[in-house]
């Protein structure tokens, strides 16, 4: 299948430039904004729309902020040490998922504090609308031509210009269906009943984490990482908390980080573990309050 070669640039207009790629994220935070106040109308909860408003704002800023920061730390550390500037050219792409978590989750528990709104109920609104930025980001990243998956033979595999002359696994889409389409659906049709305060946002963590270490598997590691151990990626295992990058080939600066593992699959390894843990308890607690009004 060939692959689309989409200039990464939509318009220039001489040096600045948008592409596809902030387009995305664009569309994505818009998307959350409207999602979100639909969930606080229907759900009828105590929080103005100026307050909706201020929450996307937050969690922009951690996503971009952490995203960038996580990625210079977790996966091209040495590149940014000599390139400092690079750090602010986000347009270029470069974001990691686990740092952006973690910023989100800074900027909305301090938004939380600062609005008096409970922190869970802002994480569950935050993370039931987060799947819809995932996938519209790996569209970008596929556009872009980056995060692409190993070679392979399958009828769908596709030659990426940074990919050297293999047929590969086109890895982004495969995160954009599992993390996007898919995560989204199944929170929304738990969304639709009455489920303990978090249980949306470790439902997100644990849905996450499970998708990341499937799609590390087909994704290419990152060259100068490689597989950490194993076929284990770092991505899987910042993500066995979560579980979601197993498919994907690793990127090419990081590689393997050791045998066949990747820095995706060391990422997602905690956010699986952590979110179960986490959705056990809550509804256990939410027992006990049941049988002791």
């Amino acid at each position: 299948m060939p692959y689309p070669n989409i200039d990464p640039v939509l318009v220039g207009l001489g040096p600045i430039q948008l592409r596809w790629y902030g387009l995305m994220y664009l569309i994505g935070l818009t998307a959350a904004y409207f999602l979100v106040q639909r969930k606080v109308t229907h759900k009828g909860l105590a929080i103005r729309k100026d307050q909706v408003y201020d929450m996307v704002v937050y969690a922009a800023f951690g996503v971009f902020l952490g995203g960038r920061i996580g990625y210079t730390l977790f996966y091209n550390f040495s590149y940014y040490i000599q390139n400092p500037l690079k750090l602010l050219a986000v347009w270029e792409g470069g974001m990691s998922f686990h740092g952006g978590l973690i910023g989100t989750a800074i900027a909305l528990i301090w938004f939380s504090k600062r609005q008096g709104i409970p922190t869970y109920t802002v994480a569950d609104l935050a993370t039931a609308v987060t799947p819809i930025g995932l996938g519209f980001g790996r569209i970008g990243n596929f556009i872009n031509g980056e995060l692409y998956g190993r070679s392979t033979d399958v009828n769908w595999c596709m030659v990426f210009p940074a990919g050297g002359p293999a047929c590969r696994h086109p890895s982004q889409l495969y995160e954009a269906t599992l993390e996007g389409l898919t995560l989204f659906t199944v929170l929304w049709l738990i969304d639709r009943r009455p489920t303990p305060p978090g249980t949306i946002f470790w439902t997100f963590i644990t849905g996450y984490g499970i998708s990341r270490l499937i799609v590390e598997l087909f994704r290419e590691p990152d060259q100068h990482l490689g597989f950490i151990f194993g076929p284990i990626t770092m991505g899987q295992i910042l993500s066995i908390p979560m579980v979601a990058i197993l498919f994907r080939e690793p990127d090419q600066h990081l590689g393997f980080i050791f045998g066949p593992i990747t820095m995706g699959q060391i990422l997602s390894i905690p956010m699986v573990a952590i979110g179960l843990i986490m959705l056990v308890l809550g509804y256990q607690r939410a027992r006990q309050k049941a049988a002791h009004p």
